[in-house]
């Protein structure tokens, strides 16, 4: 992930200082241990502020509104109560290489500051704090005791001082051409290494651009470079010096991340709010996503691990019973033929009745044939009330299994993060497995979202829309709510998978390979996608009923129809019709 460097920094402070200055505080709100966001009002607009102090993405930027969840932090609600309804007067840095941005807050404009706001963003040492004007810290997003850091304490109470000043030299607009060469080429190297090393304020992503704008390899020494490319690579460090100085930035989007220079921009410009706000949501929310999508399998793994340890144990006791007749058998052999028992027996062979067939019967010697059959009927009697108790338990553990199965097949269809969608699917699937008990409550309230996620929607040949669900609570939401008298519902045959709507208007009526289609797509999304072809029920959703106390997504149908889905179809539908 790309940090928020100097020359960013800078583009950011500039746009803020530009179309922020003055705003009104009108709401602090703290979304986790890491992100507040500021709402202002200027008097053409409002907006949310975004302070991260995230040791990978530590930013500030104009972004979204937070989330509906209750505020429980109290680094926020300190925010709150002293800044509320002051003005944000200014903001900038406290000196051109440093990433620590001053943001000043008083009564009214035109006054002079009551409180400073420093947000430090430097990685994983990040941190937002509260300052009166006297700079003591009145409260700090993060504190760091003398046992965290033997160069800077940040606490409550304490003079703020500033973080420890860059060493180095730093560069100039003004430093020539021959000395600014001499200084990069002293001691051989690669380009990129060396400018790193020669100057302090240029971070890696700047250095790389800069040398591959020039058209060199970053990693090539300065050995091999002709009195061009020093010119080239010259004009190129003077532009961005320049940039920096008037404040002209192009943001936009490249192959490895972003840049605010221009340079190997992969489309087309964008303002830096979105493009900060967008990246920095993007590859917070696709950690977010690997490290829930994780967790998730782990869990399901682990449950239908002991669930399956849990189901065998019950067949091998089922598969006991199974032998519940054989005793009785043995039982009524013994008592019609005990005439043959001899004292001192241990075993004795009598033909079935049946089958004419010789048995071979074991006996306990101490006992006469009468007692021995008793024993096997006690035997039998024992084995079949076992038969009786554990066959509902193992029904009940398949059920189970056959419901984490079908969770397990929603996170295997999201093997990767391609919107917020994604991972708001996968964070439904959480709240769905806590409410199951199958992970316990989260100690903060989880993010609530404002809107549903929505299924998948694909077209059938006909032009008809299929809709799939992502996870459980799509499914139902699919069956139970949105499917139409009209619609056609499809689900893989004993086999766990997406519930799938063929969306049809009054009088509409689906030809074959309509049917087909749809019945693809729920094959594709099953557990069985890997198959030639997988059984597909369809039905009305009218005939498709949730049994009392059924988990989410499970339900029971009648009057279905089947038909074979082949998943393979599905990659020429989506280049063909989507």
């Amino acid at each position: 992930m790309q940090s928020v460097d100097v020359t960013t920094l800078t583009a950011i402070c500039h746009d803020l200082q530009s179309h922020w200055i003055p705003a009104k505080v009108e709401q602090v709100y703290q979304r986790d241990r890491y992100t507040i966001f500021m709402a202002l009002r200027t008097l053409k607009k409002r907006s949310w502020l975004t302070l991260s102090w995230h040791p990978q993405a530590a930013r500030l930027c104009i972004g979204d509104p937070p989330p509906r969840t209750p505020d429980t932090f109290t680094f926020s609600d300190q925010l709150r109560h002293q800044l509320n309804g002051f003005a944000l007067i200014d903001l900038k840095m406290i000196s051109p290489w440093e990433r620590v941005v001053d943001l000043q807050f008083a009564k009214r404009p035109g006054d002079d500051p009551v409180w400073h706001l420093f947000v430090e963003i430097m990685g994983k040492y990040s941190n937002v704090i509260l300052t009166d004007n006297k700079q003591q810290i009145v409260t700090v997003a993060h504190q760091v005791n003398a046992n965290q850091s033997t160069v800077r304490t940040v606490q409550t109470g304490q003079p703020y001082e500033f973080p420890p000043a860059l060493t180095g030299t730093f560069p100039k607009l003004e430093e020539s051409q021959e000395r600014w060469q001499e200084r990069v080429s002293l001691i051989p190297g690669s380009v990129k290494k060396q400018l790193l090393n020669s100057y302090r304020g240029l971070s890696p992503v700047v250095a790389t651009s800069m040398v591959k704008q020039t058209g060199l390899d970053p990693q090539q020494s300065t050995e091999t470079l002709t009195e061009k490319d020093w010119d080239n690579l010259y004009s190129l460090w003077q532009f961005w010096l320049k940039s920096l100085a008037t404040k002209e930035f192009k943001p936009g989007y490249t192959e490895e991340g972003y840049t605010v220079l221009g340079w190997g921009i992969i489309d087309k410009p964008i303002n830096i709010e979105t493009l900060i706000n967008d990246y920095y949501n993007n590859k917070i929310n696709q950690e977010k996503f690997k490290q829930l999508r994780h967790q998730l399998q782990q869990k399901l793994k682990s449950s239908l691990k002991k669930l399956s340890s849990k189901a065998n144990n019950f067949q091998e006791k089922m598969q006991q019973s199974s032998e519940a007749e054989d005793y009785r058998q043995k039982g009524d052999l013994l008592m019609a033929h005990s005439y043959l028992w001899e004292p001192g027996m241990k075993s004795i062979t009598l033909e079935d009745f049946e089958t004419q067939q010789p048995i071979k019967i074991p006996l306990n010697p101490e006992k006469n044939a009468i007692q021995n059959a008793q024993l096997f009927y006690k035997k039998h009697q024992k084995l079949k009330r076992a038969k009786g108790a554990v066959e509902p338990l193992l029904n009940e553990v398949q059920a189970e299994i056959n419901y984490l199965e079908q969770v397990e097949d929603s996170l295997q269809q999201i093997d990767d993060y391609q919107s917020p969608e994604d991972l708001q699917t996968l964070e439904e699937i959480k709240e769905e497995l806590i409410q199951q008990n199958y992970l316990p409550s989260p100690s903060q309230p989880t993010q609530s979202h404002s809107d549903e996620s929505q299924p998948y929607q694909h077209r059938t040949p006909s032009g008809f829309e299929v809709w799939i669900g992502r996870n459980n609570r799509q499914n139902d939401r699919l069956t139970f709510r949105t499917a139409g008298d009209y619609d056609l519902w499809f689900h893989t045959q004993e086999s766990a998978g997406s519930h799938v709507l063929l969306r049809l208007e009054p009088g509409a009526v689906p030809n074959e390979a309509d049917l087909h289609c749809a019945a693809d797509w729920a094959a594709y999304y099953s557990r069985a996608r890997q198959s030639e072809q997988v059984p597909v029920v369809y039905t009305e959703p009218k005939y498709v009923y949730k049994p009392k106390g059924a988990k989410p997504g499970m339900v029971i149908y009648k009057r279905e129809r089947v038909l074979w889905g082949k998943p393979h179809k599905i990659q020429s539908y989506l280049k063909n019709h989507d």
